[in-house]
């Protein structure tokens, strides 16, 4: 009878244990959802996808970089 009450003691220690380690952790945080997609356009000098909002315009077309929008030797629109 002595070991079943020390038992009992002993799990009711380990339980409170648990449960207040639980309960003291930050809860978790859900992630946010993604951002919308946005439109891919190709670069008109070399062919590389990019989001259209990182796009550099010129009157011919679309282009990744401004480098290669001189390359091209077009022009920025006004």
């Amino acid at each position: 009878m002595k070991y079943l009450i020390w038992l009992l003691v002993i799990l009711l220690a380990i339980w409170a244990f648990k449960r207040s380690r639980r309960e003291n952790t930050p809860a978790q945080k859900k992630p946010s959802p993604p951002a919308s997609p946005s439109n891919m356009v190709t670069c008109t000098q070399c062919g590389v996808h990019l989001p259209q909002d990182e796009a550099v315009t010129g009157a011919k077309g679309l282009y990744c970089s401004t480098e290669h929008r001189a390359a091209a030797q077009d022009s920025n629109p006004a």
